[in-house]
């Protein structure tokens, strides 16, 4: 069967390329090419489940060049499979699961009590992404002088803004990510020859004595990686706080009720956020050997992309799915492979993102405290592209007349 290669499609039309192939089809499995290769597109939690068994499908083969060096990192966690994934991915989740989230809530949350008093008129996206580098400094016990903060959170903007593009995001993104390896790689071997004290159970002690299978410790250089790998997808969470702001300012009942404080309803908008707007719109792996998934057949070595955003708006899975509703939220259980905005199934083994504990927690309080900051919305493009990968709000959410709310006591309900 002679396959169309898709690549230019896929830059066209971004978040809708890979739903928009499924609609065209009634089978099961999207049969395509990108970049020359042959590729199968596949949906749904029982889909997810089939992607994420390590027996169906590898992932250190199928990252994109691109996305390696811009987003990821070469040798990062992502690369890995097996014992090797295994043992990387648990000193990911001794930091961002458990204890740890409580403390990074805590000194982001102070972060952005500190920078809220003296906003104005603001872009949300850049302040956002400077009170999210402040709070994960000083979590992973980083030092970092104040004059650092704006330039390293443009360098972690960078990586996470130029994965999906060429060009001069691109460009951004690699020099980004060259001139933060160097600069941790060098904090790495400080901290190794006892020149720097790294914080006993801090990220960069455990990362600094974290060894590979044979018991060597990591190359400073990936352990440069590996500590941008918690650095960035913190900050990235900027992406989501302007959405939030995005839909208090769309839907302002939402935003009467997170004042409030309710823990519960906190959590339920930061899924829905979550879950409506667009981030990631697809993950990939390489088949290990032919597979076949609901009677297709997928030849070993293809590329196989989970449809996430596709997932996420599917009307067989979540009721009126382009309508922002955080209350389908409310009481609910959600499964390991349906909702999958950052990746399905056991973060403690599988490739599912462990940051996603953190992302939910600081988008939780975060969300409470924007909806507590009194202002004004001046008129801007508040439009969101979704041909553009990663979808950005077009004004980053312009503020003025900034101030924190006067509140009562149940102030101090806010949830995180």
């Amino acid at each position: 069967m002679l396959l169309l290669d898709e690549t230019i499609f896929l830059m066209l039309e971004g978040y809708g390329w890979l739903p928009g192939l499924r609609r065209r089809t009634s089978r099961p499995v999207v049969h395509t090419r990108l970049m020359g290769r042959r590729t199968a597109g596949l949906c749904g939690p029982e889909a997810a489940r089939f992607f994420y068994d390590e027996t169906h499908i590898e992932r250190h083969t199928a990252l994109p060049g691109p996305v390696e060096s811009t987003l990821v990192g070469r040798g990062a966690v992502h690369t890995l499979d097996g014992a090797a994934h295994r043992a990387r991915k648990a000193m990911f989740m001794s930091l961002l699961t458990g204890e740890g989230v409580p403390g990074l809530v805590a000194h982001t949350t102070e972060a952005w009590d500190e920078a809220a008093g003296s906003w104005g008129r603001v872009v949300l996206f850049d302040e956002a992404a400077k009170v999210l580098t402040r709070g994960v400094c000083r979590w992973t016990g980083i030092p970092l002088d104040p004059a650092e903060v704006p330039d390293l959170a443009f360098d972690l903007v960078a990586m996470v803004d130029g994965f999906g593009s060429g060009g001069p995001r691109n460009w951004r993104a690699r020099l980004a990510r060259e001139r933060r390896e160097i600069w941790l790689a060098d904090l790495v071997r400080r901290v190794r020859a006892g020149e720097v004290i790294a914080t006993a159970g801090s990220a960069l002690d455990v990362v600094v004595r974290h060894h590979y299978l044979d018991g060597e410790p990591l190359d400073p250089r990936v352990a440069a990686v590996e500590l941008l790998n918690i650095l960035r997808p913190t900050v990235a969470v900027c992406w989501y706080v302007t959405f939030a702001a995005h839909a208090m300012h769309r839907w302002p009942h939402l935003r009467a009720v997170l004042r409030t404080g309710d823990a519960d309803y906190a959590e339920a908008f930061a899924q829905e956020v979550r879950r409506f707007y667009p981030f990631a719109p697809f993950v990939g792996g390489r088949a290990v050997k032919d597979l076949s998934w609901q009677g297709e057949r997928i030849a070993a070595g293809s590329l196989v992309l989970l449809d996430v955003y596709g997932q996420n708006h599917d009307p067989g899975l979540w009721e009126q799915p382009y309508a922002f509703e955080p209350q389908r939220f409310v009481d609910r259980r959600i499964g390991a492979f349906d909702l999958i905005p950052q990746g399905g199934g056991d973060p403690d083994t599988g490739h599912r993102c462990p940051g996603e504990d953190i992302t939910v927690a600081l988008l939780r309080a975060l969300a409470v405290r924007l909806a507590r900051l009194d202002h004004d919305v001046p008129d801007q493009d508040l439009t969101i592209s979704l041909r553009r990968i990663p979808a950005r709000l077009a004004s980053g959410f312009v503020l003025a007349a900034a101030r924190p709310a006067v509140l009562e006591s149940r102030a101090s309900s806010l949830p995180g």
